[in-house]
């Protein structure tokens, strides 16, 4: 079973990813695409611990606001590491929308990426299969005080002197 980076803690990851609508739903937890929960929202709000969404970094995060206090895991794929929309996302999702829910980062994570992701309020992560996920949980440490505030810590360094 896959491994997953959640609270800075290894766990075994239970979701698989469904990639598409037209691929067949395999059977466990399952992570559906916005597209695919959007036209089955009924059908899998039947058992939502089963099913959690994943957003593509040009999706709509305001598409799920009516669903936030249901669905469990939300997962926003990263399609390279460079593309920082999915930062934004996360943030959206907890700022504005105040979604309280398991917040994933998938796709093309990287140990680099793990320290600024969770401060914009992702909580788990599945590191790129081709990296040590051992040694992306350094990541976290690799900086010991911030300065701005974040999903993280609401409170800029200097107001919390």
């Amino acid at each position: 079973m896959p491994k997953l980076i959640k609270n800075r803690t290894l766990i075994d990851d239970d979701f698989s990813i469904k990639q598409s609508i037209e691929e067949s739903t395999p059977k466990g937890k399952v992570l559906v695409s916005l597209e695919e929960w959007q036209s089955r929202r009924d059908e899998l709000l039947q058992s939502p611990e089963n099913y959690g969404v994943w957003l593509n970094t040009d999706d709509e995060p305001e598409l799920l606001a009516n669903d936030l206090k249901t669905v469990q895991v939300i997962a926003i794929r990263f399609p390279t590491f460079s593309d920082g929309r999915g930062y934004s996302l996360a943030r959206l999702l907890r700022e504005r929308y105040g979604y309280q829910g398991e917040l994933r980062a998938i796709g093309d994570v990287l140990r680099d990426q793990l320290f600024y992701l969770q401060r914009c309020g992702f909580d788990s992560f599945s590191v790129r299969e081709d990296r040590d996920i051992n040694d992306a949980l350094e990541g976290f440490n690799d900086f010991s005080e911030v300065y701005q505030h974040s999903v993280e810590q609401p409170l800029p360094l200097f107001r919390r002197r």
